[in-house]
């Protein structure tokens, strides 16, 4: 793969790649077809996942630990072409093994008898329809005269594509997977219902064609997948196997996706469309310059050029279309002409009051820089996205069913232009949505939707909404002793899809030494693991010598049975192993230790006599020997986890200094490992928050203004409009200590300004929990950070997250003064300190619920400042 898979889209194509192994063994020894759906939200990059899972079909992979399907033969199918052709440039992009000819669009003249192995073979319902070159004179066509069927088969073909699909599926060497894109779509019954669709065709087969043996559903909607997979078996005869679910909190957390929606609605009644169409494209002018700034300083060559969409009513009036355009070339002069593109249904070009505006196809919106203002309707088309769209006008009408216009076109506006987060910088992951047209009350309706309400929408329920968003940035306040106490913060990686730990080194070597910070990186560990591997060799003879043995035999059994005689007569055989077998065994050596050093190893044996082909065969059998042997492996492992975190400590500062990207790609390295590391704390850039919060009854307030916060507005000042009734109580307690002299708002997601806590939950999976505040208290002439992190009792992560907690105090307790969990019981807040092993010991115990330790004796009463607690 050409992209490093996030931790959740590597679990995600784990599950996959078992799905279809089972799927094809059921087909296989039961002949039974089986289907199952993989559903991911907006932005969680399904493209990506399918790709990775399709490489490895094809070609087999060993970090999943899949072997190929050398029968495979994919048919990608969806409702619309134009989404196929963007899917197939997707593929390409993503995988470094998926080539131009194995990604075939089924195209008339199509004759082949056969699909062939090894390629993914793209259709629309419009190739499958009686009408289509592709299939004129199909058995199924009831216009066809049975006598006439041969003189009308389709031009140049001697087949027809659904006999083609079906001599696929009837060669027992070949195994067809059928992709159902947007699965949700194609299943239309609106016809009479013993009329099957063409999708329902090609699943359940018809007029004696075999059905898909599998079939793989990619949607948003579990829901949808569910309904229409039911709809097409009507008589379920084809076997459901559980579906793979992406957690769209895993994917928020991943920074594909942008963190923030910032709302701006009229103060007051009026008509203010043009003033907030001009704030709009006073929004776009700021944020080209604020990515041209970022990717400058950070070398990034491929610019950034957001994006506004202005969406229009179903029914647009272009003068008052024509009007915005002029108040946006008035405020952002240097957007010249061709700047603006539509994607109306009417593919002609519009004129919008004194603006002749060309139509431009949704999937070239992103590759089209040029274009800056793109006016759209509502979701604009399946399978669309601009991660660029940054700024969103609405010319809807404030209403009830607002909240869903609104939501649709949001939805394809999420991801992130350089699909990771900017690091410490919550202005560049954000999104602005401007609408002229509502009032108070319908833009609470829209808070509300997105926070909660939308399937579609990623993480709905951790993403901001801001009705009065404001940029904070670094607090001129805060004495550089506190940012010193900030850089030494420990933080925990969360374990990606570990691989091998030699792996996981020679990985770190490729990119010190591709990033100019340690030349000869790769070479230095090619030399260290072979000292390594001839100094257990030497420790582990006894077992070496064996695992050689075990190398060069191959053993097998043979089973007699006599035709006038009962039972079966089984002898153990064993036979040299040739070079073939020998080359199987060293394949689980470059597993372990990897491909790299598993072959650099065998040149380092072979460096004497590398003319000797006696010498060059032993020193295969040798490098494999040692991957037999678990002791060997244990001890290669520990010195290789231990050589990785010598080269993070020694070249932390090196490290730093690279630009972000290259940061990100190292923590990812990092987060490799098999157990959680200890990370780097980033200083966060700027922050987004909220002057204006959501009382009970949906009315809108000013927030309340605290000092002291690291980041903050001209002022000094942090709004609290995030924060619940608990957090603002523990806020004001501990701002009230005299020892307080700075504090921070804890982003509860995975990014590099945050400070993260790893711990395995109730399935097994790594997780990450964010303590809400660190506070830096001066202590003793020193600033000391403290962890306070108020959490109900009640829910169901409370026992998991105190655990965590204890663990991370339990490791680095000492580097802090404080770390207390609290909680509130009726009306009293009580704490339990961390730090304290007693308290430890009694969360691990295990047998009491989190409200019973809190109201046991190793918790105690959250006292105002200045009272002494125990």
């Amino acid at each position: 793969m050409k992209f490093t898979l996030k931790d959740y889209q590597a679990d995600a194509v784990a599950e996959v790649l078992e799905r279809l192994d089972r799927a094809r063994t059921t087909y296989e020894r039961d002949g039974e077809e089986t289907s199952f759906s993989l559903t991911a939200t907006t932005g969680a990059g399904k493209t990506v996942m399918a790709a990775a899972a399709i490489e490895s079909l094809f070609f087999g992979s060993d970090r999943f630990e899949f072997d190929a399907d050398e029968g495979a033969v994919v048919i990608w199918f969806s409702d619309d072409p134009n989404l196929n052709d963007q899917t197939r440039m997707r593929l390409m992009q993503a995988s470094e093994k998926l080539t131009s000819q194995m990604l075939v669009s089924v195209k008339p003249p199509f004759s082949k008898p056969k699909l062939e192995p090894g390629n993914v073979y793209f259709l629309n319902t419009g190739k499958l329809t009686k009408s289509s070159l592709l299939t004129r004179g199909h058995v199924d066509d009831p216009d066809v005269i049975p006598e006439l069927r041969a003189s009308v088969q389709p031009d140049l073909q001697g087949w027809t594509i659904w006999e083609t699909i079906a001599n696929t599926i009837q060669d027992d060497d070949l195994t067809v997977y059928l992709v159902l894109d947007e699965a949700h779509r194609g299943f239309n019954t609106r016809a009479n219902s013993d009329k099957p669709t063409i999708v329902r065709r090609l699943i359940n087969g018809h007029a004696g064609y075999p059905p898909i043996p599998v079939v793989w559903g990619i949607s948003a909607t579990i829901e949808n997948f569910d309904q229409a997979m039911k709809a097409a078996d009507a008589d379920e005869t084809r076997r459901r196997l559980p579906g793979v679910h992406v957690d769209a909190t895993r994917v928020q957390e991943s920074g594909l996706v942008k963190d923030t929606i910032v709302l701006d609605i009229p103060a007051e009644a009026g008509n203010f469309d043009t003033v907030l169409v001009r704030r709009a494209a006073r929004r776009l002018r700021e944020s080209t310059e604020r990515w041209q700034e970022y990717t400058n300083r950070q070398g990034i060559e491929d610019k950034v050029h957001p994006l506004l969409v202005l969406q229009t009513p179903n029914t647009p009036d272009p003068d008052e279309v024509g009007r915005a355009l002029d108040q946006i070339f008035e405020e952002y002069p240097e957007l010249y002409g061709n700047a603006v593109r539509h994607v109306l249904g009417d593919h002609s070009t519009q004129m919008f009051g004194s603006h002749e505006v060309e139509w431009i196809e949704p999937q070239r919106v992103e590759e089209t820089t040029r274009v800056r203002v793109l006016v759209a309707k509502d979701g604009i088309s399946t399978g669309w996205d601009c991660p660029r769209a940054e700024v969103l006008v609405s010319f809807r009408r404030s209403s009830k069913d607002n909240p869903t216009h609104i939501t649709q076109l949001l939805g394809r506006m999420v991801r992130n232009p350089l699909a990771r987060r900017v690091p410490g910088d919550e202005r560049l992951n954000a999104v602005d949505c401007i609408l002229p047209f509502f009032d108070r009350t319908t833009a609470g309706n829209v808070v509300k939707y997105l926070t909660g309400k939308l399937d579609e929408m990623p993480a709905s329920g951790v993403k901001k909404v801001l009705l009065d968003g404001r940029q904070l940035s670094v607090n001129a306040a805060i004495s550089e002793a506190v940012w010193k106490c900030w850089d030494g913060l420990p933080t925990l990686t969360v374990p990606q899809r570990g691989v091998r730990p030699v792996k996981r080194l020679v990985t770190l070597a490729h990119a010190l030494s591709s990033d100019g910070v340690r030349s000869g990186a790769l070479s230095e560990v090619e030399r260290v693991m072979h000292r390594i591997f001839d100094d257990y060799t030497a420790a582990y003879r006894t077992q070496v010598e064996e695992a050689i043995k075990e190398v060069r035999q191959v053993r097998g059994q043979t089973i007699r049975g006599k035709v006038d005689a009962d039972g079966l007569s089984y002898t153990d055989f064993v036979e040299r192993a040739d070079d073939r077998a020998i080359r199987v065994a060293f394949e689980d050596a470059k597993k372990a230790f990897g491909a790299d050093i598993a072959i650099s190893y065998v040149n380092h044996l072979t460096a004497d006599d590398s003319e000797d082909d006696d010498g060059l065969r032993e020193a295969y059998v040798r490098t494999s020997a040692l991957a037999y042997v678990a002791e060997v492996r244990t001890k290669v492992d520990q010195e290789a986890d231990a050589f990785a975190m010598a080269w993070f400590d020694e070249h932390r500062d090196a490290v730093r200094a690279l630009p972000d990207e290259r940061v990100q790609a190292y923590e990812e390295i990092r987060a490799l490992a098999t157990e959680p590391q200890r990370g780097e704390l980033q200083r966060p850039r700027s922050r987004m928050e909220d002057y204006i919060e959501l009382d009970t009854n949906g009315q809108q307030e000013m927030a309340e203004l605290v000092n002291r916060h690291l980041m903050s507005d001209a002022d000094g000042q942090f709004p609290l409009s995030s924060l619940n009734p608990w957090e603002r109580e523990v806020i004001r307690r501990e701002l009230a200590r005299p020892e307080c002299i700075a504090w921070y708002r804890n982003p509860s997601r995975a990014a590099v300004d945050s400070l993260g806590i790893t711990y395995r939950d109730g399935h097994g999976n790594w997780r990450s929990m964010h303590p809400d505040f660190i506070f830096f208290e001066e202590v003793d002439g020193q600033v000391r950070p403290s962890i306070v992190d108020p959490h109900g009792h009640h829910l169901d992560d409370a026992e998991m997250k105190l655990r965590a907690l204890a663990d991370f105090a339990e490791h680095y307790g000492d580097e802090f003064h404080r770390i207390w969990s609290a909680t509130k019981i009726g009306s009293v807040m009580q704490v339990l300190n961390l730090k304290i092993e007693t308290t430890r010991e009694a969360i691990r115990a295990g047998g009491r619920s989190p409200i019973e330790l809190y109201e046991s004796d190793v918790a105690f009463v959250y006292k105002p400042a200045g009272t002494s607690h125990s």
